[in-house]
C-alpha cells in the first residue's frame, strides 16, 4: 500500500517519532519515549508545577493527535498494532502530571505506569474495547490516571 503524506504523518506521531518500531518491547521504549519529550517540555518550562497551564494543552493535543493517528496508523498495520506507541506517550505524560521533575518521581512512573498498562484494571480493559484510535489512547489514558493518582497519594504521605 502506498503512503500518502497523512499516512506518514500518523506513522510519525502513532509510533512516537518512530520508537515504536524498536524490535523488543516497543511499549516500553514509547514510554521512554513519552519520559524523553516530558524532560525536554520541562527544560523548555513549557509544562511544570508552577507553570501548569501548559498542561491542559499538552495533554488536549497528544490526546486529539494520538486518536487520528492510532486510527489511522489501524488500517496502516492492524488493530492496536505493537509500533502505535502514542498512547504509551499520553500515559506518561499523565502518569507525570503536576509532579516533581526529579528521577525518582520519573521512574516511580515509569514503573506504576507500565504495571498497570499491562494488568489494565477497571475500566481500562473495557474501553479498549471501544476500538478504533480512541480505544486504543483511552485503556494507556486510564493507566496513566491511575499512576498518576498513586504518586501523588504517596507524595502526600511523604508530606
Amino acid at each position: 500500500m502506498r503512503k500518502g503524506h497523512a499516512d506518514r504523518v500518523a506513522e510519525a506521531i502513532g509510533t512516537g517519532l518512530y520508537s515504536g518500531y524498536f524490535p523488543l518491547f516497543p511499549g516500553t521504549v514509547g514510554s521512554l519515549a513519552g519520559i524523553a519529550i516530558y524532560l525536554v517540555l520541562r527544560g523548555l518550562s513549557l509544562i511544570s508545577e508552577s507553570h501548569w497551564l501548559g498542561w491542559p494543552v499538552l495533554l488536549a493535543i497528544t490526546f486529539v493527535a494520538g486518536w487520528w493517528s492510532a486510527g489511522r496508523c489501524e488500517t496502516l498495520f492492524g488493530h492496536d498494532a505493537r509500533r502505535i506507541v502514542v498512547d504509551e506517550i499520553l500515559g506518561m505524560f499523565l502518569t507525570l502530571f503536576l509532579l516533581p521533575a526529579s528521577w525518582g518521581w520519573i521512574l516511580g512512573g515509569f514503573i506504576l505506569f507500565r504495571f498497570f498498562d499491562v494488568i489494565k484494571p477497571f475500566p481500562a480493559r473495557r474501553v479498549e474495547a471501544v476500538g478504533g484510535g480512541l480505544g486504543v489512547m483511552l485503556d494507556d489514558a486510564f493507566a496513566g490516571i491511575y499512576a498518576n493518582a498513586v504518586l501523588h497519594l504517596i507524595r502526600a504521605l511523604l508530606g
